[in-house]
């Protein structure tokens, strides 16, 4: 070993890539090919420690073996700080390897994640996973303040945008050079309640519609859930590739997904007492997770994925043994997703189960479709809030645009543009007098409180969420950071009580204007100027 802790062995060649190189879009736009991606977590420190010498060591190895179709640097995961994602893709595009980086919306703005697109592409990195991110957990002297400028949505729609060749200026289009992006998104699918799992399918077609290319679901240890992902996917038409994510549990990563301390990720008290059993015997419990590993990328490739998504704390020759056992389920792989259905009590599922196969059958929940049912026979909004009532009744009577009182308050907000400046903080007081006991509100401007039935995701979303759930709650629909009820769970119960569910996700991707910060949403909204407006002919902050 070396001083700067790098092996006396001599360095393969880089290999320059070629056209003829398979990328990750030829591969899964192009062939029918089920291919494996397999994720390394990069660490802390210089690239020239010994921990991320073993990470760069492992990636060289993994991208020597032709199984091993590309691999995927996370972003400061679990909101630690971690070394860039591009620091060990740098060497291994040089090799010909294809690499996704991940970006998260978590440490940077929108500006800094618009930089920092156009040097990876410049240094030759297509692939890009768009994320909104772990809430921050750690940092240098305490834990780091989110950011969260911009969500995985409007990240989406960003980059395609720069693949349009269009980069927007606050309200001025300019064009610049196109950039080629093969963007990805997640979907969180294993989740306990309705109120979780439809907002997560909703959002992942707003994803595509907004750019998302390909699609990486959760971890999860239910066949029947990512079979219910892929129909529901093919009902929709949403004809975009999916990778099965198949973690190689560990016991230490069972204990913590079992007590919710990944966000978004769970194992059920059933997994986990088998994990714990398994993990007693002579090897560990190896042998058992390698094997569940196996049976559930056999499982994935018979369901109908495009790939498997692999992770875990393994060396490679762990990987392509995993690979190579799946090879020998592949015949039975229907009578092995008979075992993989560990679900947690009351699990909620939008498909009815299938008696001989224990997947996912064609027909919607009858449970789901009674209450739906039950919904439209009752009167509109029957079950919902007080509060909210009375906000859509003043919504509709004067912020709606064809509402009736709609007309008058836009004359009446000109007016006041032209009167003097006390008039204006005047109303803008009342505004604030009436809103922040109702609805938290942060004085943030260009407000959102109609995109997300009436709650407030400056105050009550700790990533500000505007484009629909993160996916990181727990089993009980609680937000990851805090003992809050998720807001966009709250939207969902509100929203279907007037049969209103199914569509709340149906407008336009939502990005917040900073400038309108400390203006009146009110004059704002009638005026023009937030996201609800239509430019041209916005008037602007006065």
């Amino acid at each position: 070993m070396r001083r700067d802790g790098r092996t006396g062995a001599r360095e393969p060649e880089p290999v320059a890539p070629t056209d003829a190189e398979p990328s990750l879009r030829r591969l899964l736009t192009e062939t029918g090919r089920f291919i494996t991606a397999v994720e390394l977590v990069t660490s802390r420190g210089l690239i020239t420690e010994s921990k991320p010498q073993r990470v760069l060591e492992l990636a060289r190895e993994l991208a020597r073996h032709p199984r091993i179709d590309v691999l995927s640097m996370t972003d400061n995961p679990a909101g630690n700080a971690m070394l860039a994602a591009d620091t060990l893709g740098t060497d291994l595009i040089s090799r010909g390897q294809e690499v996704i980086i991940h970006l998260a919306c978590k440490d940077w703005n929108r500006n800094a994640i618009q930089s920092r697109a156009w040097k990876l592409a410049s240094e030759g990195f297509h692939n890009i996973l768009a994320l909104s991110g772990d809430a921050p957990s750690g940092g240098y002297r305490g834990v780091a303040s989110p950011v969260f400028d911009i969500d995985s949505v409007g990240l989406l729609q960003m980059y395609t945008d720069m693949n349009a060749g269009t980069v927007l200026h606050g309200r001025t289009e300019a064009e610049v050079q196109r950039t080629q992006f093969f963007l990805g998104t997640v979907v969180t699918n294993h989740k306990a309640n309705e109120n979780e799992v439809i907002p997560q399918l909703l959002k992942l077609r707003k994803k595509v519609s907004s750019g998302a290319r390909f699609v990486i679901n959760q971890i999860g240890y239910n066949a029947r859930k990512d079979h219910e992902l892929l129909r529901w996917m093919r009902a929709e038409g949403l004809d975009v590739p999916v990778l099965a994510n198949v973690f190689v549990l560990s016991p230490g990563a069972a204990r913590a997904f079992n007590a919710g301390r990944v966000p978004g990720v769970a194992v059920s008290d059933e997994l986990a007492a088998i994990v714990a059993r398994e993990a007693a015997s002579a090897d560990g419990g190896r042998a058992f997770f390698h094997d569940l590993a196996a049976r559930q990328v056999a499982i994935a490739r018979g369901l109908g994925f495009r790939g498997a998504y692999l992770g875990g704390h393994l060396d490679a020759a762990d990987y392509l043994a995993i690979l190579d056992a799946a090879d020998a389920y592949a015949g039975g792989w229907r009578d092995v997703a008979r075992d993989i259905g560990f679900e947690v009590p009351g699990e909620w599922y939008l498909y009815e189960r299938d008696a001989q196969t224990g997947l996912a059958s064609a027909e919607l929940s009858r449970d789901y479709v009674a209450s739906r049912k039950r919904a439209a026979r009752r009167p509109r909004g029957r079950g919902a809030p007080g509060r909210y009532k009375l906000s859509r009744a003043l919504h509709n009577a004067a912020f709606a645009d064809d509402a009736p009182l709609h007309e008058p308050a836009r004359r009446l907000y000109e007016r006041v543009e032209r009167a003097p400046k006390v008039v204006g903080r005047a109303l803008h007081a009342a505004e604030q007098a009436a809103k922040v006991p109702m609805f938290g509100c942060r004085d943030c401007g260009d407000c959102s409180l109609p995109d997300i039935a009436y709650l407030c995701p400056e105050s009550q979303c700790a990533k500000n969420q505007r484009n629909g759930p993160c996916g990181g709650t727990r089993e009980d629909s609680k937000c990851e950071v805090g003992e809050k009820t998720c807001i966009w769970a709250l939207a969902y119960d509100r929203l279907k009580a007037y049969g209103e569910e199914t569509t709340m996700l149906d407008g336009p991707v939502v990005v917040k204007d900073n400038a309108l910060a400390h203006t009146s949403a009110w004059a704002n909204t009638f005026l023009g100027r937030d996201h609800h407006a239509h430019p041209p002919g916005a008037i602007p902050p006065g």
